[in-house]
């Protein structure tokens, strides 16, 4: 069933992000908590590569990508970000608390991704998949297609 959460920002997410991370029997690091700081600083799904060139400018030295992909799969693990799969690419969790699969709406003009949940669409999924002898561990579902925006303009 759809439902809304609420969106942390700031100190507040952080606070958020360290925890889970902690919950999820991990340290929070510097270099965790920059890349962190970096991905929530996108406002469209970041690839390792962008995340490594801003933390690197912000630093002053290199870091490498696979550094950073280690990082975001460590974050995808514990809910603190979430991968748009058809773009290699990886947003921010706001709400790292809740724990649901994904639902990406992935515009193609501008490139914006909203994530919604809706329990009941992923859970038919989960669900027909086990039908088929599947055990599902994450479903991701991706719609792509126009934003409002886009549509508006």
């Amino acid at each position: 069933m759809a439902h809304e959460h609420h969106e942390r920002h700031g100190t507040e997410w952080n606070k958020a992000a360290e925890a889970a991370l902690t919950r999820a029997g991990e340290q929070w690091t510097a270099m965790r908590a920059s890349i962190f700081d970096v991905l929530a600083s996108f406002d469209k799904p970041a690839s390792a590569y962008d995340i490594a060139d801003a933390v690197s400018k912000a630093q002053g030295r290199r870091v490498a990508p696979n550094s950073v992909y280690r990082i975001l799969d460590l974050f995808v693990n514990a809910n603190l970000a979430r991968r748009v799969e058809s773009a290699n690419a990886y947003l921010a969790n706001t709400h790292p608390d809740c724990l649901h699969d994904c639902i990406f709406l992935v515009c193609d003009r501008c490139g914006q991704t909203t994530h919604i949940d809706d329990d009941k669409i992923t859970g038919t999924v989960r669900a027909a998949a086990s039908g088929a002898g599947f055990t599902p561990v994450r479903p991701v579902i991706e719609v792509r297609g126009t934003c409002a925006d886009c549509n508006k303009a």
